[in-house]
């Protein structure tokens, strides 16, 4: 093989891999996108779990469900910033701090956050954290501020393989 089809082989190797290992930016959450979740999840309980870089209490559910990842891989969450696309850095290392970059992640991109509130929870004026504990039939148990970490270990019990 020559020099430059080698150089060439390897320029691609490297790119892949810092691809593969660079953390996913988060998707835009737009009216629409809690049906969207909804339905890469059906039939199947999983977490949504609400938060942004200005909450305490979130940190502490996000190194919560951290832990929980590392019991338990398969866990199905999906995190979703109430903070600014223009933040999507600052999200992904914070997440990337706690273990949950490869979660699928969301950040509000609508301006009128009002209405993806409605959409998610009508009862939902945008206290955080907020989370959802879907059941397969997708009934919702909610739970605004810290999460008690021995009844969320007992809900991840109960998914099918734990």
């Amino acid at each position: 093989m020559n020099m430059r089809r080698i150089l060439c082989l390897a320029l691609l190797w490297l790119w892949a891999a810092a691809a593969q290992a660079a953390p996913l930016a988060p998707q835009p959450f737009v009216p629409g996108s809690m049906k969207e979740v909804a339905t890469a999840h059906a039939s199947q309980p999983f977490i949504l779990a609400f938060w942004s870089l200005s909450c305490i209490h979130c940190k502490a559910n996000l190194e919560q469900f951290g832990k929980l990842l590392r019991q338990h891989p398969n866990l199905p969450l999906v995190l979703v910033s109430t903070d600014s696309p223009e933040d999507g850095a600052a999200i992904m290392a914070t997440l990337e701090k706690y273990g949950l970059e490869k979660q699928q992640t969301w950040v509000f991109a609508d301006r009128f956050v009002e209405r993806l509130y409605f959409e998610i929870d009508r009862r939902w004026r945008g206290e955080l954290p907020r989370t959802y504990f879907y059941d397969a039939t997708h009934q919702a148990r909610t739970v605004s501020g810290k999460l008690d970490e021995a009844e969320t270990a007992r809900w991840v019990q109960t998914l099918p393989g734990s």
